[in-house]
């Protein structure tokens, strides 16, 4: 059997892997630098006890312009040093040239993508997996601590006036611990599927919040209203940031993906001494 050989084929192969891994890796640690430093910045001038504090929508849409920057600076870094450090082509035309830089700078933003999310593959969930999750753990935790301790809090003050209809822990023998455990329980499954309480549930938290408070039925039923309340409009809120946050992040891919290919063939096109200084 003959075997045919193209003599016009180059024996390089079409990717510079050593190029890829250079330029991935030297965008996955300037993104870090980067991000670093933004948040650096951000806790130095932001301080959550001033008036002008950043709201949480813009505190997101800040974050995400950031992160635009991040992704377009590092990415176009890494992308040049793949287009330039990689090996000359011999025999290949102009337009198979560039179609190959073009492809080194998406690999290497590929690369550093891979690494980025296997170092920070926990952020990545959180992010991702908030819009889901009404804000992840972290409010599920937060919130419904707070929100319980609310809920139970003793009306001391009707205590000392005389006023109160039971003195606040008179619940019928039963402890602390077990109510708590299913105000937090009601809490956190009304939140998760994304509906309200039922009426029975409502009825029962309600009554239960009258006896560990000290409070009458009617001023129990307006604390369950409102802090009922106050957690919907933060979950919702938690949502909504989390949905714009996970936007940001594609945008920012998609930005860098665009900027690692372009910035790889000027790279790739001054190795080949097709494109000059004086010409850019």
């Amino acid at each position: 059997m003959d075997t045919i050989v193209r003599s016009d084929e180059s024996a390089l192969s079409a990717v510079s892997w050593p190029a890829v891994l250079a330029g991935g890796v030297v965008t996955a640690a300037l993104a870090l630098m980067l991000l670093a430093l933004g948040t650096g910045l951000g806790l130095y001038v932001a301080s959550p006890w001033s008036p002008s504090f950043l709201s949480t929508t813009h505190a997101a849409i800040a974050a995400g312009i950031y992160m635009l920057v991040v992704a377009v600076l590092s990415s176009a870094v890494g992308g040049y040093l793949a287009g330039r450090l990689r090996a000359r082509w011999t025999g290949a035309t102009t337009h198979e040239v560039y179609f190959r830089d073009t492809a080194h700078g998406l690999l290497s933003w590929a690369v550093a993508s891979v690494v980025s999310a296997a170092f920070l593959g926990a952020a990545a969930t959180s992010i991702v997996g908030g819009a889901a999750s009404l804000g992840g753990a972290g409010f599920a935790t937060e919130r419904i601590a707070g929100a319980t301790d609310r809920l139970l809090r003793p009306d001391y003050a009707g205590l000392a006036r005389g006023d109160v209809v039971t003195r606040p822990g008179a619940a019928l023998g039963r402890d602390l611990a077990g109510d708590r455990a299913d105000v937090v329980r009601l809490l956190t499954t009304s939140l998760r599927n994304g509906t309200a309480i039922a009426s029975s549930d409502r009825a029962y938290l309600a009554q239960l919040v009258a006896a560990r408070s000290g409070l009458n039925q009617a001023d129990a039923d307006a604390r369950v209203s409102e802090v009922l309340t106050e957690l919907k409009t933060a979950a919702d809120t938690a949502r909504r940031v989390s949905a714009q946050l996970a936007l940001w992040v594609a945008a920012s891919m998609l930005l860098g993906a665009l900027a690692a290919a372009l910035a790889a063939t000027e790279g790739g096109g001054l190795r080949e001494g097709t494109w000059t200084y004086e010409r850019i």
